[in-house]
């Protein structure tokens, strides 16, 4: 499906790895402006179960845009301007609990963020490049994830044989290095679930935008304060996430069948009654 103007359409979309769309046919991929600047990549459009699907490599597809400075705004203004409604987030993180070892798949109802600096609202009353001015809007997030994507990522899992953590708390850290014991330790102390660099701002600004937002978060390594040894290592999480890869896509393109046709969720209703002041956003 494509618009007027040739561009191609999709109503669900992936942030995620290069990898996970590897094994679809016919990907067209598209670039992208935005009043935001430039997405982290091109989006790569394919078709998982007869639904057009977005591909977005969240760190670009040679992995060379670190989490702090991914552009957040870009990226999720990129896919719900070809049409994406439903966002399923995947990333890498690490345990907080002994019992979530590499290899677990977590699917957080919850997240706290530690990060700093990252811009993480489009509602902030500066002018964009088209003179559009955004309203102040307060949307909330009490229930950050969508509930709707949340049944389809475990049912997926279930499905799979891959028994999934059903709700937890990601907190999410600057990056891009790794935390001290101390701060692993105090996480785990809050009854945190597991720890990343990625997935927020994304669900707010998915929020922002009446987008759904899922994340579905592959542990790749017990994080500092709850092993003993050395600490996590870069090379070992690439490791744990490579060996991990082909099941997590295979659970991955099951939940994208799996999400509804029609939302009719909090996400949905998220902006009902808001004037945003952004063309082309619901509620506007």
């Amino acid at each position: 499906m494509t618009t007027d103007q040739g561009v191609p359409r999709a109503e669900l979309g992936v942030i995620g790895g290069s990898g996970l769309y590897a094994l679809l046919d016919d990907v067209v991929e598209v670039r992208v402006e935005t009043p935001y600047g430039v997405p982290s990549d091109a989006l790569f459009v394919g078709e998982v179960a007869g639904r057009r699907v977005a591909f977005l490599p969240r760190h670009g597809r040679g992995h060379g845009v670190p989490p702090h400075r991914i552009n957040y705004r870009a990226n999720l203004w990129a896919l719900q301007s070809l049409g994406v409604r439903q966002v399923l987030g995947p990333c890498a993180v690490g345990g907080l609990r002994e019992e979530y070892g590499p290899g677990t798949l977590l699917v957080p109802d919850q997240f706290v963020d530690r990060t700093a600096g990252r811009v993480q609202t489009f509602y902030d009353g500066v002018a964009l490049p088209d003179g559009a001015v955004p309203e102040v809007v307060h949307v909330s997030m009490a229930d950050p994830y969508c509930p709707a994507g949340r049944a389809a990522a475990l049912e997926a899992a279930r499905e799979s044989g891959w028994e999934p953590v059903d709700g937890g708390t990601l907190v999410v850290i600057e990056g891009p290095r790794f935390s001290t014991r101390a701060e692993s330790r105090w996480f785990s102390a809050n009854g945190w679930s597991v720890v990343g660099m990625t997935g927020h701002p994304e669900a707010v600004l998915a929020r922002e935008l009446g987008l759904c937002y899922t994340s579905m978060a592959l542990v790749t390594d017990l994080d500092a304060g709850v092993e003993t040894g050395e600490g996590v290592t870069h090379t070992e999480v690439l490791k744990v996430f490579a060996r991990n890869v082909d099941r997590l896509r295979s659970v991955l393109f099951e939940a994208l069948e799996r999400l509804p046709v029609d939302r009719d969720c909090v996400c949905s209703h998220a902006l009902d009654g808001l004037a945003t002041g952004l063309p082309g956003v619901p509620g506007d």
